[in-house]
């Protein structure tokens, strides 16, 4: 049985010298960095869940920014901000639709494997090794986010939360995609899938740093984003594929905007 979370994630560090960082967690992803592009290695689900992600971040920037959906390069004219990009699995097909991308870890093993990867694929990608308020606080803004299971890695949710919404751009989106902290996802995604299915290495995911909708909502709370859709994603084994649903006992997306 899991430990009972406390109410609200506490940072690590103390007040005068809050960090979004978890040393340990940045650690952890740095050791297995040479993996990220491997579609078959530690990340297959990661590859596994990117035709869902990339087909809702698409059809919705698309209809947010009235973009045209025949146009090869949609995104021409926008600013992504892919906030720990990992490896740049979201950032490449990005700047593919056109869109100017600037990929952001913590994790400098991670950066170095991004570029690297960017150079071969013929791709101009911004990649910094950075955090969220950071960027923020240079001033950074942007017409779309990624925080692609990311907010469950963090030390402290609110800072990053409100990090993050402070360089969104009137108009702009921000996508997040996690895990919810319930026992269907430890039985499931922690239990099931780094545990006995070996999908992810185990410790990938710890249930009390599981983060809940509504606890995204009071982070959010404030910053002058709405959330404007929330769905699920779940996996078909028959079919060995991701897909939206209603579900969001388990994985999740939410998409909150700043209004124009």
């Amino acid at each position: 049985m899991p430990a009972h979370p406390s109410a609200k994630h506490a940072s690590a560090a103390s007040n005068d010298a809050r960090t979004t960082i978890d040393q340990s967690e940045v650690d952890r992803f740095s050791r297995l960095a040479a993996e990220w592009w491997n579609p078959k290695g530690k990340f297959r689900p990661l590859h596994k869940f990117n035709p869902v992600r990339l087909a809702y971040i698409r059809e919705q920037v698309l209809a947010r920014f009235a973009l045209d959906p025949k146009s090869d390069r949609p995104f021409t004219g926008l600013r992504f901000l892919d906030i720990g990009c990992g490896g740049g699995l979201l950032c490449e097909p990005m700047a593919r639709l056109g869109a100017d991308v600037l990929g952001a870890d913590a994790s400098a093993t991670n950066i170095e494997v991004a570029k690297l990867h960017a150079a071969q694929s013929g791709l101009s990608i911004d990649y910094r090794s950075t955090t969220s308020e950071a960027l923020s606080e240079a001033g950074e803004t942007f017409d779309v986010i990624l925080n692609m299971e990311v907010v469950e890695h963090v030390a402290d949710v609110d800072l990053y939360l409100k990090s993050c919404a402070a360089m969104l751009r009137p108009g702009g989106l921000m996508f997040i995609a996690t895990i919810n902290r319930t026992m269907k996802a430890y039985v499931l995604a922690i239990v099931g899938a780094e545990r006995i299915l070996g999908w992810l290495p185990k410790g990938t995911h710890q249930y009390e740093k599981l983060v809940r909708p509504d606890e995204i909502r009071a982070a959010l709370a404030g910053t002058g984003l709405e959330i404007i859709d929330t769905l699920g994603v779940t996996y078909n084994p028959l079919a060995d594929a991701w897909g939206k649903s209603k579900d969001i006992d388990v994985n999740y997306m939410m998409l909150a905007a700043r209004p124009r």
